[in-house]
């Protein structure tokens, strides 16, 4: 039974080196020019140190390119996938078909992960997207254990899957949060940190983490997902990536969770009984440095999308 990547969404260069030596054996890095929905933002030398660092420890990098892109921004993709090509990222991470024509031409060496994050909902659009020059699919949060299990054993490409952090439950291409502020008379926001700005659910005492960056205004779920002790069956099928998204994280946060889950992912595979005798202390540790208004969950691993 293989052991599953386990993939890392660090805040900076400097994260790399610290989460390789605790167990990540990838990491996803950008800017919010191309990515979407970043934990840290990655100037061109800042992947390149990345890329640098990360093949020293012999692991890899994955640059996302999986922005919502409008005619103003097509020019930019040749660009920088020229700059790619030269670093050579492990893999570039894309939603919009403009990547994959542009890589093409300008970088066709670079590996493509497919990532839309809501529309990789069956086998079959996974293996449409295979066949497109796609080498993973990156699964929907919004899907169950059942449904991942089938598609890995019917997939022609890598599976990925979100086993740690928050989800984005709204996206929208406009500056909701600078309108509002605009519209109040209020410039204070200006010097708010995005990990403060919540929308306030009084009715469900949920609070939702709302911010802005290049892409528009982002809602975020009011939970993080929590499967670590809930591995077991994705291992078994094969599933080959497990991402942890540190997104509005700390890097020690993101570091601690690292250890727990590799250690969980090397227990499963190696030693399943004694995995199941420390999953629930595995669970205990990760609540015990929880903020305090971010409970954990099992998303909809173990439940049905309700519309």
């Amino acid at each position: 039974m293989k052991k599953p990547e386990l993939l890392v969404t660090p805040l900076s260069v400097e994260d790399i080196l610290p989460l390789s030596e605790n167990g990540a054996d990838a990491f996803v890095i950008g800017e919010q020019h191309y990515g979407l929905r970043l934990a840290g933002e990655f100037t061109r030398e800042d992947v390149k140190k990345s890329i640098e660092i990360a093949h020293s420890q012999n692991k890899k990098v994955y640059v996302a390119m999986n922005a919502i892109f409008h005619n103003d921004r097509i020019q930019d993709l040749d660009d920088y996938l020229k700059f790619l090509n030269e670093v050579k990222p492990d893999a570039v991470i894309f939603g919009d078909p403009a990547v994959i024509m542009s890589a093409r031409e300008n970088a066709p060496n670079l590996k493509l992960h497919w990532n839309t994050e809501t529309t990789a909902t069956n086998w079959y659009t996974c293996n449409y997207w295979g066949r497109k020059g796609a080498k993973r699919a990156v699964l929907a949060r919004e899907i169950n254990m059942d449904a991942i299990v089938e598609i890995k054993e019917k997939a022609e490409v890598e599976i990925e899957v979100q086993v740690h952090g928050m989800t984005a439950m709204f996206q929208s291409k406009r500056n909701l949060l600078d309108h509002y502020f605009e519209f109040l008379g209020d410039k204070k926001h200006e010097n708010i940190e995005a990990t403060n700005m919540f929308l306030h659910d009084k009715e469900r005492e949920n609070k939702y983490p709302i911010f802005e960056d290049e892409n528009g205004t982002h809602i975020m779920s009011p939970n993080d997902i929590c499967i670590i002790d809930e591995l077991q069956e994705m291992i078994e099928a094969g599933v080959d990536s497990f991402k942890i998204d540190g997104l509005l994280k700390s890097s020690e946060y993101i570091l601690a969770v690292t250890k727990l889950y590799r250690k969980a992912i090397d227990l499963c595979v190696e030693d399943v009984d004694q995995y199941d005798d420390i999953k629930d202390d595995l669970v205990a540790e990760i609540e015990n440095i929880q903020p305090l208004n971010r409970p954990l969950d099992t998303g909809f691993f173990f439940k049905e999308t309700v519309y």
